[in-house]
């Protein structure tokens, strides 16, 4: 027999029902509870014989009325095996998310053969983030189908499988120039020495994967040949952190999370920032100075689209990470091979090119919204920064631009 009962939540319904059906030899087969703005829906399938049904449906019916609920008895309802063909979510953010939003990515699950069996809403800040957890559908088939349809919906839309791997993540390695941060520092740098718009054309031309990095970079070191290495503190102290940037790392690391950072970027720019959000990793190219002047060179190996992914592949060895479990997030084509090799690749308001090779990718200005994509909702974010004691007020949302945590 199936039971449905439905009306105002309040405490002690689920208590009322299952001990008034403790009366009768029934067995609890399945359950399901969601409450919605307020209203209760429960759903319980019991195993009983047949000569209990009128007795256990006037006592539902009795158990209804005493709460003021609404009650649906289907007696015959059979049990279903558990569902065993792959899990999918699709989370897809928008701000504002209308109604077409959601009737297009539906009616696409749909004509694909795939089945949805649950939303739920995990985000209403900075985003709206809605979570359909569905089946019957390849989770690459769809993701390449939907990933069109959130351009042209103007959202963003991930899709994943849903499962222990998912769950497991432990690892972040992000990008940092445009990243975590908005600016481009050898840009910064650049202007320092009047050639700014020269080194930040060289740089747009690498991002899209017009041209070498490695010979990018060296092209744009040098052009900072004889700044003094004072400039290196007037660019940090310029450095604008994106968006969301405290409160996913914060959030993250609450979570048990190894936090890495590798840039095509300078380390000796970087590092400051990086020991001030508590990063356990960070890997960049290295300025040569000497005499208190840049020379226009770098030390080392450059770090370049290779190197990036050798650095993930270093930070996983070092915290015995699987790859299949690392989180790994860019926006320029130097990051793909590490976006590619991460078990979830985030294109972060990144380079058309970048966004059609990444697993799924973010095109509003907050660095937060990766939370959602790993199942994490707003309430659990707020509910872990006021265990930390922080009192984090939400401004006013303004969609063209953010504010810093």
């Amino acid at each position: 027999m199936l039971i449905i009962l439905s009306g105002r939540d309040r405490p002690g319904v689920t208590a009322e029902l299952f001990s008034a059906l403790d009366h009768h030899p029934v067995t609890v087969v399945d359950m399901e509870q969601i409450i919605v703005r307020g209203r209760l829906v429960l759903a319980v399938l019991i195993g009983l014989d047949a000569q209990s049904v009128p007795q256990v449906s006037e006592t539902v019916a009795s158990v209804a009325s005493s709460l003021d609920m609404e009650v649906d008895i289907v007696p015959g309802a059979s049990e279903e095996p558990l569902d065993s063909s792959p899990r999918i979510h699709v989370t897809v953010l928008g701000a504002p998310l209308r109604p077409n939003h959601v009737a297009r990515l539906a009616e696409t699950i749909s004509v694909h053969g795939g089945n949805i069996d649950r939303i739920r809403r995990i985000a209403d800040y900075p985003v709206t983030a809605v979570v359909f957890e569905g089946s019957g559908v390849d989770v690459e088939h769809l993701r390449h189908t939907l990933g069109p349809l959130a351009a042209e919906l103007g959202v963003d839309i991930a899709v994943q499988t849903a499962g222990l791997t998912r769950r497991g993540q432990r690892l972040i390695v992000m990008d940092v120039d445009s990243t975590l941060i908005q600016d481009e520092v050898i840009d910064l740098l650049a202007r320092k020495a009047g050639r700014g718009d020269e080194v930040a054309f060289i740089t747009e031309r690498a991002m899209r994967g017009d041209i070498d990095f490695a010979e990018s970079l060296r092209q744009r070191v040098a052009a900072l040949a004889g700044l003094p290495e004072t400039v290196i503190g007037e660019v940090q102290a310029a450095i604008r952190l994106t968006p969301g940037a405290r409160t996913l790392i914060r959030t993250l690391k609450s979570l048990g999370f190894h936090v890495c950072l590798v840039s095509g970027g300078f380390l000796q720019v970087i590092e400051p920032l990086a020991a001030e959000l508590a990063v356990d990793r960070v890997r960049a190219n290295v300025l040569e100075i000497e005499g208190g002047t840049l020379t226009g060179r770098v030390m080392g190996d450059v770090i370049d689209r290779v190197g990036k992914r050798r650095a993930l592949e270093d930070f996983a060895n070092e915290f015995a990470v699987p790859l299949s479990q690392a989180i790994a997030v860019g926006d320029g084509a130097n990051d793909l091979d590490m976006l590619a090799a991460a078990g979830l690749g985030v294109a972060f308001n990144a380079k058309p090119a970048v966004r059609a090779a990444a697993h799924t990718s973010l095109s509003r200005p907050y660095l937060d919204s990766i939370l959602f994509l790993l199942g994490v909702t707003r309430a659990e974010v707020e509910a872990a920064d006021r265990e930390q004691g922080l009192d984090i007020r939400r401004p006013e949302i303004d969609f063209t631009a953010g504010t810093e945590d």
